[in-house]
């Protein structure tokens, strides 16, 4: 097996995975991010299903994704699940830092009205 970024990361995902599960009442946030964008979703994964999702595509993010983007697409999120009476939620940051664009989402969620 190749020892690079993306299986450390896959590696670090399986355990935080391990530990923590979202349900229909505190739903997990899922932060996915890429070389241009980035992506959250709020998972209830005993029922498979997602409840909300917000991205840096659909604010009308062109280039790179940097942290002022995260922070408004953590807004968004925060804004529909808010909107659909989740107020708790369980971080999952993806086998990512929690640092920089990963942080910012987290804060802008938080600013929009999640506890976490």
């Amino acid at each position: 097996m190749a020892f690079n970024k993306n299986s450390r990361r896959l590696r670090i995902k399986q355990g935080i995975r391990r530990k923590i599960s979202g349900t229909d009442s505190r739903p997990r946030l899922s932060v996915f991010k890429s070389n241009t964008g980035i992506y959250a979703q709020l998972v209830d994964d005993l029922q498979g299903r997602t409840l909300a999702q917000a991205s840096s595509k659909e604010l009308g993010a062109k280039a790179n994704t940097n942290v002022e983007v995260s922070k408004e697409v953590g807004k968004k999120l925060a804004e529909r699940a808010v909107a659909n009476g989740i107020s708790s939620v369980v971080f999952d940051r993806n086998g990512y830092l929690y640092h920089g664009n990963v942080k910012a989402l987290a804060d802008g969620a938080r600013e929009g009205g999640l506890k976490f």
